[in-house]
């Protein structure tokens, strides 16, 4: 009987094997069978890769083999074979793009895998290209990452078709700029993670709407996505909201403080919470404290005003609190008076930097006994600060006290119960002695004591610091003594190094760790002797910024810069060296910023310069340079910013080149011996008629990596100062002290946005051209010590923000223009001009029988009956037409003619070709 049943067991059980899938279960009765992938969506896949551009082969293994289950970023079912997933997210990084990245499109080919469930194409650059609208018809997909690949167009409605959907990732495309709503939204009820941060939404009217229906949400960013809000809609979607959602980022948008409306009446189940730099202007509510599971709450940005709500002490989850950069105040002691709350247990990062908090830092800050980071820098907090603040604070790894009034006073033998981190200090007052309980932190990374009143030698312990150190500060303290050497194996590498405006002195020692630094500066000390530590230098170095200004350094430059070919900016100004420029400095190829101002050196700019075409400021002022101003500076430094020359034995004309420097706004050549003409190509200068910061445009243009504040010395209004953080803004033309000749060109009125323009002490002559008025934004003016002949402009008396000006020692006649502006400089501006007259000079002008016309209201004559302006003006252009013929002929008869004219004529002539000029500009 048992071998009855041997048939049917076998049939049923073959049975069961073919319906395994429908059953929900299966048998592996083919141990032995490989499955490989199907050939239709093989075929897909190459015709997918025809249309990317691979250019470092990653999809070579596509290239070989019938089995695309083993190909490069392919995974195919186990039971079927059908290709599931596409992952070919690049490997793509901000310091250096990777080798795994594509180009290309999208293929619509991709539609031949209908069983994909995972599609990740991320980091790739798709740039320009339109969302591929085809994918809302892969209803299988479960995730979904198109972020950083430079789409572009509007999001299709189609996928609403993807109803599996359960994360949707299309971050940083901020070329999707057409979204006009989020409809399509609505139909992803399986969606739990959504992120379109820096996607276009402005044209969004109802986004709560969509996104906060959708039920099983848990993870929105729509950060920089432009939102705003208004009451009505976010009322409108509490009845229906998630209740799921544990991480909201809402971060850089528009959104006003009825945010606070929908938050605290749709969600109680938030962990992570993101509002920063919106535009919320009221204080935060106590409401906060009913959000029990919150564990971040990122308010940074904004401009929130109150105190810390006391609320938050019950918020027993609550590790992170960043309010940063708002407008909150009081006394810190009133928050902390309630500490008694589990937030004492729970919080860990306490960011209330750059606020307006009073008063001293309280002693119960040291009851956070899990605190981390403590960040409280940038108030008006004053007090003293003892070990007693941080008895407790054990866990500590981040204090940021810097830029308050606090005064740190700990015992001599403190020893820390914390490890540091990060430590910032500046602007609080640590005493004279160096700080001895540094010498017990091991593991920090950053440092920051500047103008911290430290007076004192920089002790040896302290250059056994954490291998760890990537930024150290001690500026504008009293450190004094000489420098030790750094040991390359103390640095970590791109390290910053600020000691400058110490009374450090000595020779700069030769150190061994320059070769990780980025970023040097020893500046405003007292150092001496050559910089030959540059030559031990090699082509590993990391070095971008040198500076060594104001020190008292000496000898000729070292002939080594092939070995730091990637400096970025050089600063030797004001030192004593000497000797020419080596040939070798041409190999910076990558320098922008170039010092050398107020040195001894010589001899002529090398031609090597020509190779630093990424050149921004070149500045080699008060040396000894000869010759001719190179004409390749017009031609190979496009870029050139700022040009200063000033005060060297600079000879020759003026080369036609120099205006081709189209982003000039500074040009110092002053104090040389320049003959011949300004050239009439000065309007190309075409910086100098632009409201734009050609400085800014620059730097972020060439994408330096190193933070440099630059300045320059200049003469403004007669006496030389140091502009740094407004110096993206002048535009100034000094070409005094020269030899120059000639007429002033007319061409340089087109220079609008010019605010100094200095062509003092030449021997130019001619007319002031009347559309000296166009120069608008001028406040400074000097034309003194010329041959400039015939009357002051009328139009000099619009330039409303002249604050500086010198016409002297000139050969000017006639009447001073009048005008509020004119009147109220003294008389030495219009001094050595024996035949002018007017205020503010003490001669006055001989009257006409008639009124002369004032410009100004109130000072109308009442008895003037038919004669007017207009009058004036007829008769004035009846003048010119009468005697053309005559004068057209003999410069020297119209300039008798002109004589010979009353000055009431005179004027009204003059105000009349000013007119037509101004018309005809």
């Amino acid at each position: 009987m048992r071998g009855c049943y041997l048939p049917f067991l076998l049939l049923l059980l073959g049975l069961l094997s073919c319906n395994a899938t429908k059953l929900g279960f299966s048998f592996d009765l083919h141990t032995d069978s490989k499955v490989r992938c199907i050939e239709k969506e093989r075929q897909a896949l190459l015709q997918f890769k025809q249309h990317l551009v691979d250019p470092n082969h990653w999809l070579s293994s596509w290239d070989s083999g019938e089995d695309c289950c083993k190909w490069e970023g392919i995974n195919c079912s186990n039971k079927t074979g059908h290709v599931v997933q596409l992952d070919l997210r690049s490997d793509w990084s901000y310091a250096e793009r990777s080798t795994k990245y594509l180009e290309g499109e999208i293929s619509i080919s991709l539609l031949g895998l209908q069983y994909l469930t995972y599609l990740d194409l991320s980091f790739n650059n798709f740039f320009g290209k339109p969302f591929p609208n085809f994918i809302g018809s892969l209803t299988r997909l479960r995730y979904l990452n198109l972020s950083y690949t430079s789409i572009a167009g509007t999001i299709p409605q189609q996928l609403a078709n993807l109803s599996r959907l359960t994360s949707l990732d299309l971050k940083w495309n901020d070329d999707l700029t057409e979204v006009y709503n989020l409809d399509w939204l609505i139909h992803l009820s399986s969606l739990k993670f959504l992120d379109m941060h820096a996607v276009n939404l402005s044209l969004v009217v109802n986004w709560p709407d969509k996104v906060m229906m959708l039920p099983s949400l848990k993870h929105l960013s729509l950060s920089r996505c432009s939102l705003s809000t208004t009451t009505p809609q976010l009322l409108s979607v509490t009845a229906n909201s998630s209740s799921q959602l544990s991480l909201l980022d809402l971060s850089g948008n528009y959104l006003n403080c009825s945010i606070f409306l929908w938050l605290f009446n749709s969600t109680t189940s938030l962990v992570d919470l993101y509002l920063g730099d919106n535009e919320l202007q009221c204080s935060i509510p106590d409401a906060f404290g009913s959000l029990n599971s919150l564990k971040t709450l990122y308010l940074g940005g904004n401009k929130l005003v109150g105190g810390i709500p006391k609320s938050f002490w019950n918020l027993c989850s609550l590790g992170s609190l960043y309010l940063l950069h708002n407008n909150l105040g009081g006394n810190l002691s009133e928050f902390m008076s309630n500490a008694s709350g589990c937030l004492v247990d729970s919080l860990q990062n306490l960011q209330i930097s750059n606020n307006r908090f009073t008063g001293p830092l309280p002693e119960s800050i040291g009851s956070l006994s899990n605190l981390h980071m403590l960040d409280v820098s940038k108030n008006s907090l004053a007090g003293l600060i003892s070990d007693a603040h941080f008895s407790n604070l054990s866990k500590l790894k981040e204090l940021y006290l810097g830029s308050n009034s606090l005064i740190l006073s700990f015992s001599n033998d403190w020893v820390p119960p914390f490890q540091l981190d990060a430590i910032n200090l500046s602007s609080c007052r640590l005493g004279s002695a160096f700080p001895k309980w540094l010498q017990t932190q091991k593991n920090y990374f950053m440092l920051d004591i500047s103008n911290a009143e430290i007076s004192d030698i920089i002790p040896a312990w302290f250059w056994d610091f954490s291998p760890r150190l990537s930024f150290l500060n001690m500026n504008n303290n009293e450190l004094h003594g000489n420098l030790a050497n750094l040991s390359s194996s103390r640095l970590h590498e791109f390290a910053i190094i600020d000691l400058s405006t110490n009374r450090l002195d000595g020779l700069i020692p030769h150190f061994e760790g320059l070769v990780n630094v980025s970023s040097l500066d020893l500046s405003n000390n007292r150092f001496s002797g050559p910089v030959s530590f540059l030559c031990e230098l090699n082509s590993s170095t990391l070095l971008e910024s040198l500076n060594l200004s104001n020190n008292t350094l000496s000898g000729g430059l070292p002939d080594c810069w092939t070995y730091i070919s990637g400096l970025v900016v050089l600063n030797l100004a004001n030192n004593n060296f000497s000797g020419n420029i080596p040939d070798s400095m041409g190999s910076l190829v990558s320098i922008q910023l170039l010092h050398l101002s107020n040195n001894g050196f010589i001899g002529k700019i090398p031609t090597s310069l020509q190779n630093c075409s990424q050149l921004i400021i070149i500045d080699l002022g008060a040396n000894n340079f000869s010759g001719m101003v190179p004409p390749w500076i017009g031609d190979s430094l496009p870029n050139l910013v700022i040009l200063g020359l000033r005060s060297n034995q600079f000879v020759g004309s003026l080369p036609l080149n120099l205006c081709h420097l189209q982003h000039i706004q500074i040009l110092d050549l002053s104090l040389n011996k320049i003959r011949g003409a300004i050239p009439e190509c000065i309007y190309n200068l075409t910086a100098m008629s632009t409201t734009m910061d050609t400085m800014s445009g620059a730097m972020f243009r060439y994408n330096t990596s190193i933070s440099y504040m630059d300045y320059a010395s200049l003469v403004w209004k007669g006496r030389e100062f140091m502009f740094q953080s407004s110096l993206g803004l002048l535009k100034i033309i000094d070409l005094s002290n020269n030899k120059l000749h000639g007429v002033i060109p007319e061409g340089i009125t087109n220079l609008t946005e010019l605010v100094a323009l200095n062509l003092s002490r030449n021997n130019l002559f001619g007319f002031i051209t009347p559309k000296i008025g166009l120069l608008r934004n001028l406040q400074s003016l000097d034309l003194s010590r010329n041959q400039l002949y015939g009357e002051i402009p009328m139009s000099i008396s619009i330039l409303s923000f002249l604050s500086q000006l010198d016409l002297s020692a000139n050969n000017l006649s006639g009447k001073i223009p009048t005008g509020t502006q004119i009147q109220s400089f003294d008389a030495s501006a219009f001094s050595e001009n024996p035949k002018l007259c007017g205020s503010p000079l003490p001669n006055k002008c001989i009257e006409d029988p008639y009124p002369i016309y004032n410009n100004t209201r109130g000072h109308e004559n009442q008895n003037d009956g038919f004669i007017t302006k207009g009058f004036y003006i007829a008769a004035s252009l009846g003048f010119i037409g009468g005697f053309w013929g005559v004068c057209i002929t003999s410069l020297l008869n119209i300039r008798y003619i002109m004589k010979r004219l009353t000055s009431k004529a005179r004027m009204m002539l003059q105000y009349v070709v000013e007119a037509l000029c101004m018309l005809t500009s």
